[in-house]
């Protein structure tokens, strides 16, 4: 199994990075606009389409309010790993930062890498779409 632990700070409020976050249904629009391009909803299963064409379904396993926490797992779609869970959690940072941390449990091994540079491309477009956004309306 690859496990993959990632972590960025972002200036902007854990409260406002959390609202992000939970928007489950819109990170296209909201958390990672161009690396996510569609996002769509049904019930607790939502279908994300990458710009890289690779397209997944995932189940929202929790939405943890008081923790900040959302955890979810692919269940279908093109990569197809054999297991696959992972969570997006909003601690905080200094000052009125926030620390944004991302944690990919996968199998089978071969599918680490991909996985791993496609959470490294997500981690640059959040960080930069939530500091752009604080230096926006801050």
């Amino acid at each position: 199994m690859a496990s993959i632990h990632r972590e960025v700070l972002i200036d902007d409020t854990p409260d406002h990075v959390w609202e992000v976050v939970r928007d489950f249904g819109e990170v296209h629009h909201r958390l990672a606009p161009g690396y996510v391009t569609d996002t769509r909803v049904d019930g607790d299963v939502r279908t994300v389409t990458f710009a890289n064409g690779a397209v997944v379904r995932e189940l929202i396993v929790d939405i943890d309010d008081e923790a900040r926490r959302i955890a979810y797992a692919v269940v279908g779609g093109s990569l197809e790993p054999t297991h696959h869970h992972a969570s997006m959690q909003v601690l905080a940072g200094e000052g009125n930062g926030s620390r944004f941390v991302w944690i990919v449990d996968v199998t089978p091994e071969s599918l680490g890498a991909p996985i791993a540079e496609m959470v490294d491309q997500g981690l640059r477009v959040i960080k930069s779409t939530l500091d752009r956004e604080i230096t926006a309306t801050g």
